[in-house]
């Protein structure tokens, strides 16, 4: 493969045709910046072996240093999906690897960088797949520090290690909120219940914004648990959702589903209008919000 040579910093690339987004954002104070359309990175983040770091090629802008994997985002390209394809293209990551948690942007107006938070749950081995990497290692959160870091990393590592610590999980009563509608529900308990997953499961792609998590900015990708009950149980299995089925009552499970969540670190939120089962979650240390709340956002 033929390289061209680096212009003024410029990363590498291959000959062939070029993305429009590949280009410099030259700030008002004359910093310049990779990516017409901003840029995005992604954070995959192993419980067992710490943070994917890129080792940087020296000829590379601040060439040397330790980074994310990431890189210019393409025109009408998501950040969610520029980072997994940068990554992809600079360690090998493969497909369905990863599972999104937090989407964090430093948006400075004229340029923007996000970072997709993302967990490993399927192990691999990532690979050198460009000339834009000089090494590739897993690195223990608590050493990363001990590094040489990309400028922007470095400024940027304390906010989003500050966070690896929060994992938001949302247990939807699906009953109660497909009965907060009166839309004829009952002749069909089930389609109604299958409407209901296909539309939570287009929330769970999409995010949820902070705030309405009580987390602050940005965006963030909860882990969804719907439990069902009665005829409901018939729905079919919807990918990017938990469904819990309850054997007998259904605010047992969703008690016992937040339960569950808690004690795996997670930052549970259920969903319901049910005043009896809120004062069951609210006692247990758990948040609640309405059916409203949810339908709000679907």
């Amino acid at each position: 493969m033929t390289i061209e040579p680096p212009a003024s910093g410029e990363p590498r690339r291959p000959h062939g045709p070029r993305d429009p987004g590949d280009a410099w954002v030259v700030a008002p104070t004359g910093e310049r910046y990779w990516g017409a359309f901003g840029a995005a990175g992604l954070l995959a983040l192993d419980a067992e072996r710490g943070v994917l770091l890129q080792h940087r090629v020296s000829w590379s802008h601040f060439g040397d240093t330790w980074a994310l994997p990431g890189g210019a985002r393409h025109e009408g390209e998501s950040a969610v999906d520029g980072a997994i394809r940068e990554a992809q293209e600079e360690a090998g990551v493969p497909d369905a690897a990863t599972r999104p948690r937090l989407l964090s942007v430093l948006d400075l107006g004229y340029w923007s960088y996000t970072t997709l938070i993302a967990d490993v749950i399927r192990p691999f081995e990532p690979k050198i797949s460009d000339p834009e990497s000089r090494e590739l290692a897993w690195v223990p959160v608590t050493e990363v520090d001990e590094r040489p870091l990309h400028p922007g990393f470095a400024a940027s590592w304390e906010q989003l290690r500050g966070v690896l610590a929060v994992r938001p999980a949302v247990v939807v009563d699906a009953a109660n909120v497909v009965g907060s509608v009166p839309d004829g529900w009952w002749r069909d308990r089930a389609g109604a219940a299958s409407r209901l997953l296909e539309r939570v499961a287009g929330l769970a792609a999409r995010g949820v914004a902070a705030a309405q998590l009580g987390l602050g900015e940005d965006t963030w990708y909860p882990e969804w648990s719907v439990v069902v009950e009665g005829a409901a149980r018939a729905v079919d299995e919807t990918a990017g959702l938990e469904i819990v089925r309850a054997e007998a009552s259904g605010d047992d499970a969703i008690v016992a589903e937040a339960a569950r969540l808690r004690s795996l670190g997670r930052q549970v939120t259920v969903v319901t209008s049910d005043r009896g089962l809120s004062s069951r979650i609210a006692e247990d240390g758990g948040s609640v919000r309405g059916a409203r709340w949810l339908l709000d956002q679907l």
